[in-house]
């Protein structure tokens, strides 16, 4: 369950293969059941949140034990904590709470690319996970508007914006 919700009235639903938190109509988290004796399933997404306020327990959180990542990952922690010393570790956690919204291989992917270009904060690498719309070439038809044929546009004098600019800070 996520740390947020830790003081929070949930309820837990069991089915026959998962069981899924609620607070109200919300579901908050869905994990695997396991049938096991003593059986405890951690996301190591859920932490996240609290290893941002306490930056020191990455290398010890039970829920990040078993956390398989790709090596840009790793190669991204040695940048950050190289580059802002202190700082370093809390700006991982950071990148790693992109989790939150993104999928593990959207987020290595973006990773890569920030590190290919030198990027490596939260804020850069968050640019490469917004979607890109494929980009076309395109003209405009005139197909259809053939009174804009008749239309010429004068080429613009640059000097035109400088009298502009001096009537308007003149007034």
């Amino acid at each position: 369950m996520p740390v947020r919700y830790a003081h929070y009235e949930t309820v837990v639903k069991g089915y026959i293969d998962r069981i899924v938190v609620c607070r109200g109509d919300e579901c908050i988290a869905e994990h695997p059941r396991l049938w096991g004796k003593a059986g405890v399933h951690l996301n190591p997404v859920h932490y996240l949140a609290l290893l941002e306020r306490k930056p020191g327990g990455l290398d010890h959180a039970r829920p990040l034990e078993d956390w398989k990542l790709p090596s840009c990952f790793r190669d991204l922690r040695s940048r950050l904590e190289a580059d802002l010393d202190g700082e370093g570790t809390r700006e991982y956690i950071k990148v790693l709470r992109l989790l939150e919204k993104h999928s593990p291989k959207e987020l290595a992917r973006a990773v890569e690319q920030g590190l290919r270009c030198g990027a490596s904060s939260r804020d850069a690498i968050a640019q490469f996970l917004i979607p890109r719309p494929e980009w076309r070439c395109t003209r405009f038809s005139l197909d259809g508007h053939e009174h804009l044929r008749e239309v010429q546009v004068d080429c613009v004098d640059v000097a035109d914006y400088n009298r502009l600019l001096g009537q308007e800070v003149g007034a």
